[in-house]
């Protein structure tokens, strides 16, 4: 059994804020190779998120604490929506279906989402990431 408290999310977004990718994962998932992933992402202000998609799995993100902006493309890489998420303003998270290219970018220090998603683990494929 593992609490997800206050004591957990700051260690992460310190070990985030220490890190050059300025983010950090805490898997609960025990494999790469588990059907389902699920982990904490502390991710800090700066960190690079490229548009990208998973063409064969959904994911989804509820955000702990910290705000964030979700953003969603379409084909020709033209921003089809975008969507402020914090719990403060009453946005807790997104899912996002398999095949949808999408970002986010971090606004506040010490965010922290939880992140769902079907597994096993595959890095992103060139096709996968979208280059603006």
């Amino acid at each position: 059994m593992k609490i997800i408290d206050k004591t957990l999310l700051d260690a992460i977004s310190e070990k985030a804020a220490q890190n050059e990718r300025l983010r950090m994962n805490y898997n609960f998932h025990q494999q790469l190779e588990d059907k389902v992933q699920r982990l904490l992402n502390a991710l800090e202000p700066g960190t690079i998120m490229p548009v990208h998609r998973h063409q064969h799995t959904d994911e989804m993100y509820i955000v702990l604490r910290g705000k964030l902006i979700v953003k969603f493309f379409d084909d020709q890489k033209n921003v089809i929506s975008s969507s402020v998420l914090s719990p403060a303003e009453g946005n807790y998270g997104v899912s996002i279906a398999a095949g949808e290219w999408h970002t986010i970018e971090v606004l506040e220090k010490g965010t922290i989402i939880f992140e769902i998603k079907e597994g096993p683990y595959a890095p992103l494929s060139s096709e996968d990431i979208m280059n603006l």
